[in-house]
């Protein structure tokens, strides 16, 4: 603790005792806030390339889209089942015997990836009031189909 001595005119000392002990619990929880919000700014920035805001020279090429970006590979996790859309192509697994068809999702997404060796990517959505469990098996279903890269789309199956 801090002491201060204050001497009145009148000849009689006032004695002040301040408390640092809350100040320095202040310190230390703002600088553990600002140390730890300060990584997580720099874990969120987003790289961007020069070519974006900068002059395109004629040496750059164009970027190409990779082969069949237009056809999106989406598995829907709901309560009746998996559906799973392929393009334009809606494909429904309902459950069975209670429990979602995993060999079923598998199959079809072999098959997906049988007309598109290419593709790797795949996006899964989960109804909310599926278990979290659910979400991982439908992950860990198109893992072992060969699709690595992996989205979770957030809101829900529409």
């Amino acid at each position: 603790m801090a002491h201060i001595d204050s001497g009145d005119s009148s000849g009689r000392k006032k004695n002040i005792e301040l408390n640092l002990v809350p100040f320095i619990d202040l310190m230390s929880v703002l600088i553990t806030f600002l140390l730890i919000t300060a990584v997580w700014t720099q874990v969120s920035m987003i790289q961007i390339g020069s070519s974006l805001y900068g002059k395109k020279s004629d040496t750059q090429p164009s970027p190409t889209p990779p082969p069949n970006a237009d056809v999106v590979l989406k598995v829907d996790v709901k309560e009746v089942g998996y559906v799973l859309t392929v393009g334009k192509q809606v494909i429904s697994l309902p459950m069975v015997n209670e429990q979602f068809d995993e060999a079923g999702l598998v199959a079809q997404l072999q098959r997906v990836k049988q007309l598109y060796p290419e593709k790797v990517d795949a996006i899964v959505t989960v109804a909310d009031i599926i278990p979290y469990e659910q979400l991982i098996k439908a992950m860990d279903n198109c893992l072992a189909a060969g699709f690595s890269a992996i989205s979770v789309a957030t809101g829900g199956p529409q």
